[in-house]
C-alpha cells in the first residue's frame, strides 16, 4: 500500500468546490427510475443516459471530482466506441466503482440487513484497478424502527466489520475506499433518535477501521445527515440539521480523514444542497464537507432527458445546474435565489 498515493486521490475527491456523482444505481434501481419517466431500461438506454451525464463538460470539469460506477457501466463503451470510463478521465474526474453486492437478511435479527460481497473482492478490485478505477464504494444499510428495537448492536457490528474488511482490501489494492454506513431516513423517528443511532454506528465503524488497520488518511466517509425520519411528521430547520450533523461528526470522525462526502438519502434536491451549505458555514471544520449525491444530482437531469436524443442538451443543463449549486454549497456560498437562475 502506498499511503501517499491513496491520500492524494482522497484529497482530489474532496477538492474545494467539487463533489462526487453517484451514478452506481443497480439495474433494478435504475429501472424504477426510468419507469417513472417513461423510459424502457435496456443496456443501451442505461448507457445513453450515463453517457449524456459524462459528456456534460461543464459539470464534469468544474464541479465533479469523481464518479461512482456500477459494474455494468465501467465496462461499457459510448456510442462512438469510447469507453465510458475514458470520458470521465478525459474530463479530469476520477473513476470509481461500487463493489458491494447488495443486502441479505441478517440471521437472528428480524427486519435487519447485512451487506454482502466480500467473497472474491480482492480479485475483483485488481481487475477494477487495472481498468482505471481509483476508488470504490461499499454501502451498509442501518434501519431505525423504534417499535422493533432496531437497530440491534448485532446489525451495527456485523455491517461495521464488513466495512472494515472492504476498506482494508481496497487499500491493499491501491484503491481509496468510500466507507458508507447509511442510517436510513425512512422511519418515524425524530432527529434526536437519528443523531443517537448515527453516532453509535459511526463510533463502531471507526473502531472496526482501526482494528483492521485501515489508514484513515486514505479513505473518504459517506454518511447520512442527522434528519428526522420521513414518517415522523416532524421537521427540522436547515440550521438544526447542520448543527446536529456537524456535532455528531466532530464526536465520531477523526481529523485524519481527508473528507466527508454526504449521501442525500432521499432528501429533495434543494434540501440536500441547503443542508450541505449550512454545514460549510460552520467554523473550525477539521475535514472538507462535500457531496456524493445520486438522486439529488440526477433527478432533474433524468426528467429533462426522458430517454430522447433531442433532450440530451436539456438533461446536461439540468445536471450542470445541480452540480454547480452543490459546488457552491460545498464552499458555503449557495443562496436559494440562485435556484431560480438555472443554467
Amino acid at each position: 500500500m502506498n499511503l501517499a498515493d491513496l491520500n492524494e486521490v482522497a484529497q482530489a475527491m474532496v477538492a474545494p468546490g467539487k463533489g462526487i456523482l453517484a451514478a452506481d444505481e443497480s439495474s433494478p434501481t435504475i429501472t424504477k427510475r426510468f419507469n417513472a419517466i417513461g423510459v424502457t431500461s435496456t443496456d443501451e438506454s442505461r448507457r445513453d443516459y450515463r453517457e449524456m451525464m459524462f459528456r456534460a463538460a461543464d459539470a464534469m470539469t468544474k464541479y465533479i471530482s469523481g464518479v461512482i460506477l456500477y459494474d455494468e457501466t465501467i465496462w461499457q463503451n459510448a456510442k462512438d466506441g469510447t469507453p465510458l470510463i475514458k470520458l470521465i478521465e478525459q474530463a479530469g474526474a476520477i473513476p470509481g466503482i461500487k463493489v458491494d453486492e447488495g443486502t441479505q437478511p441478517l440471521p437472528a435479527c428480524p427486519g435487519e440487513l447485512v451487506t454482502v460481497g466480500l467473497d472474491r473482492l480482492a480479485e475483483r478490485l485488481k481487475k477494477y484497478y487495472a481498468h482505471g478505477a481509483r476508488f470504490a464504494k461499499w454501502r451498509a444499510v442501518i434501519d431505525i424502527n423504534t417499535a422493533g428495537r432496531i437497530p440491534s448492536m448485532t446489525a451495527i457490528g456485523v455491517n461495521a466489520h464488513a466495512l472494515g474488511r472492504y476498506a482494508a482490501l481496497c487499500q491493499a489494492a491501491q484503491i481509496v475506499p468510500i466507507v458508507e454506513p447509511e442510517v436510513l431516513m425512512d422511519g418515524d423517528h425524530d432527529i434526536d433518535r437519528c443523531f443517537e443511532v448515527t453516532t453509535r454506528v459511526l463510533n463502531v465503524t471507526f473502531q472496526e477501521l482501526r482494528k483492521q488497520r485501515v489508514a484513515l488518511e486514505g479513505m473518504i466517509l459517506k454518511p447520512n445527515m442527522a434528519v428526522p425520519g420521513k414518517k415522523s411528521g416532524k421537521n427540522a430547520s436547515v440550521e438544526e440539521v447542520a448543527e446536529r450533523t456537524v456535532r455528531m461528526l466532530k464526536a465520531c470522525v477523526p481529523a485524519a480523514v481527508p473528507g466527508i462526502a454526504f449521501l442525500s438519502g432521499g432528501q429533495s434536491d434543494e434540501e440536500a444542497t441547503a443542508h450541505l451549505d449550512a454545514m460549510n458555514r460552520i467554523d473550525n471544520l477539521p475535514w472538507r464537507l462535500t457531496f456524493s449525491y445520486g438522486r439529488a444530482l440526477q433527478a432533474a437531469a433524468q426528467k429533462a432527458w426522458s430517454g430522447k436524443s433531442e433532450n440530451v442538451a436539456a438533461g446536461q443543463r439540468a445536471l450542470i445546474h445541480r452540480a454547480r449549486m452543490n459546488s457552491l454549497a460545498s464552499k458555503g456560498e449557495w443562496r436559494a435565489d440562485l435556484e431560480e437562475k438555472a443554467a
